[in-house]
């Protein structure tokens, strides 16, 4: 992996396409392995459950490079909890914590080039993503279900410490 050119202490709470993301898809009543993928577009169709009935949830979490060097992942146990508890409350499919665990993990260690230095005030922000693809008109729960987790690296979300409202 080449180094990254980023100013650390420029940057923003925003998107910044990384390198890699993880990619899982639950269909016929299990999920694949999943693997990393450079392509940062989803294709699905017109139809899919998400686009008709917003069947979908998210996480957010962060990683942090510790002074030791060390790179932590804060409570990521309790986001793959929250997000089963999401998925079930949508009747659509989630990953065990095992996979959101392993894909978390995976994301950060294909992306460590984004993972800002200790001392900077960022961190690398990760969007774990549940949504139901498969097309349908009718109101039911989604039987094929991509997870996928994309991350970014950002400074804290209100930086000068006040957020501003969004009426």
């Amino acid at each position: 992996m080449e180094k990254k050119n980023i100013d650390w202490g420029s940057i923003g709470f925003g998107y910044v396409q990384t390198d890699y993301r993880y990619v899982a898809n639950y269909k016929n009543g299990a999920w694949d392995e999943g693997g990393l993928t450079t392509d940062a577009n989803i294709t699905m169709n017109e139809c899919a459950c998400v686009l008709q009935y917003a069947q979908t949830c998210f996480e957010g979490l962060k990683a942090f490079r510790g002074r030791d060097g060390k790179v932590r992942l804060f409570r990521p146990d309790e986001n793959a909890r929250r997000l089963r508890r999401s998925a079930d409350r949508l009747s659509m499919a989630a990953p065990s914590e095992e996979l959101f665990l392993k894909m978390c993990e995976m994301c950060v260690k294909a992306n460590l080039d984004f993972l800002p230095p200790y001392g900077h005030n960022a961190s690398m922000y990760l969007r774990p993503v549940l949504e139901g693809i498969d097309p349908q008109l009718s109101i039911c729960s989604s039987s094929e279900v991509l997870f996928s987790v994309m991350c970014a690296p950002v400074s804290t979300y209100a930086k000068a410490g006040v957020l501003t409202p969004v009426t």
